[in-house]
């Protein structure tokens, strides 16, 4: 197999593109872009209640809002990550961040919850970025900078995600209305065009074919039932016609996705790159861990808003609170994600990844048995920094160590995907218990329900290290 750390650099004798004279600033414009990214897929999270008051809807119902950007990118992201190796990873970043500005104007301009809904999926197309950006750096990094340079890029994701929460708390603390939230995400997306356009140059092998547009609509249609019957479930029954008709549409089109993927000649998500031997638990772990981290940020901004004193738990906080609480997580994550690759260069990627989720899954049993002040969260808040920043700067460089360059893009692509659905799943799954263990007489949900969601984030976390780590025992030389 091709050595696959081998970057555009190294064959610059051969004909192909050399590598960027800047790598530091290809690095902050990536960094820039992937932040603003992933910084937009949480920034409603602390408005969700705002959201329901606003515009007269359910917990499920506005549960969507997040939901809408986590399908939108698990569709676009293999898409536009195939685009990139054939027609160049900076055309798609440029179009990806384009798309963020257009949704971001679309939320800040939304007066229902259906258009709000429709610029957070254009917005959700952006999660391409990530991808596209690791694709960028094994094509234009030297050797020894790319494992660092992933780590750097993957920890946006989590990064952002901390930081978004206390944008939108110090906005909605001084206002009223959920627009100006998404003009300042709007801005912060230009910015971050501008820095891609400018510093990042267009390098790597392209690998020609077309797009699997049937792929793509066949993906979009079963993650859309899967993700409407969990969400739906308790509110319609599980034995309604409309959840069983839903699963039984699941039944019909994975199998018919699969099928069409197997057979195409330039399918969307190449199955070896899903399911082979390499790729198989560095997805899964991705899945689990993208289960765990979004489900935290969910649930931790709905708790620390619930009013303690009506209805007995909670920290009766302010949206501002929210992204307060969430700071330490930020801190530590920017951290550990730093040193990231010193544990990789010691342990391999696989193990540094297993430590990380251990890590995190700590996190969230800490959290399960104390919750009762803004010291506990806070507390959860720095531990889960720790583990996400180290976890998530592995799996950027154990989903495409294994692959040759000029499948990068789409290996990384295919990786987000699954880590996307993840994230999906645990915005739904999370919202049905919620909704389904409630006060009784009210819509509030217990704090038992939210203390079995802490408890199944935690054991998600937890199997994502024992998958980890599992390929690293298969994979010793690699990591």
């Amino acid at each position: 197999m091709t050595d696959t750390t081998t970057t555009v650099a190294e064959r610059g004798a051969t004909g192909s593109p050399t590598a960027t004279p800047r790598p530091g600033l290809t690095l902050v414009a990536l960094g820039v872009a992937g932040l603003v990214v992933s910084l937009q897929q949480t920034l409603v999270l602390p408005l969700l209640p705002r959201l329901m008051q606003t515009f007269d809807t359910s917990v499920s119902s506005v549960a969507w809002v997040f939901t809408a950007t986590l399908l939108a990118g698990a569709v676009a992201t293999p898409l536009l990550s195939r685009f990139g190796d054939m027609y160049g990873k900076k055309k798609m970043i440029t179009l990806t961040m384009a798309l963020l500005i257009v949704g971001s104007v679309v939320c800040a301009l939304s007066d229902s919850l259906s258009m709000m809904i429709a610029g957070r999926a254009l917005q959700g197309a952006a999660a391409a970025v990530i991808p596209l950006a690791i694709g960028m750096i094994r094509d234009t990094f030297p050797r020894e900078k790319v494992t660092s340079a992933i780590g750097v890029v993957s920890a946006t994701l989590g990064v952002g995600g901390a930081f978004g929460m206390l944008v939108t708390g110090v906005v909605a603390d001084n206002t009223d209305s959920h627009h100006p939230v998404f003009w300042i995400s709007a801005a912060m997306a230009g910015i971050g065009l501008v820095f891609v356009v400018m510093f990042t140059t267009e390098a790597g092998k392209r690998t020609g074919g077309r797009p699997d547009l049937l792929g793509a609509a066949t993906l979009a249609a079963w993650l859309v039932m899967l993700l409407l019957a969990i969400s739906q479930g308790n509110a319609w029954g599980w034995t309604d016609t409309r959840i069983i008709g839903l699963f039984v549409g699941i039944a019909v089109l994975l199998p018919l996705w699969v099928f069409l993927q197997l057979r195409s000649r330039d399918p969307l998500v190449r199955m070896g790159l899903l399911v082979g031997p390499r790729s198989l638990q560095a997805n899964v772990a991705s899945l689990l861990l993208g289960f765990a981290m979004f489900a935290g940020f969910t649930l931790v901004s709905n708790f620390i808003q619930t009013p303690e004193d009506k209805v007995g738990y909670g920290l009766s906080g302010s949206v501002l609170d929210v992204g307060l609480y969430m700071l330490p997580s930020t801190v530590t994550m920017l951290l550990f994600s730093a040193l990231a690759g010193r544990f990789e260069a010691r342990l391999g990627a696989a193990w540094t990844l297993a430590i990380g989720s251990s890590i995190g899954g700590l996190s969230y049993v800490w959290l399960a048995l104390n919750h009762g002040s803004a010291a506990d969260v806070m507390i959860f808040s720095a531990i889960q920094g720790v583990g996400f920043g180290i976890a998530y700067a592995a799996l950027g460089t154990l989903a495409v160590q294994h692959v040759p360059m000029e499948q990068s893009g789409i290996a990384s692509g295919i990786n987000s995907l699954v880590r996307t659905v993840g994230g999906s799943v645990a915005s739904a799954a999370t919202a049905s218990i919620l909704t389904a263990k409630v006060i009784q007489n009210t819509s509030v949900p217990t704090v038992d329900a939210y203390v079995l969601c802490f408890v199944i984030a935690g054991i998600t976390a937890v199997l994502g290290a024992v998958t980890a780590a599992s390929h690293g025992l298969r994979y010793r030389t690699s990591g």
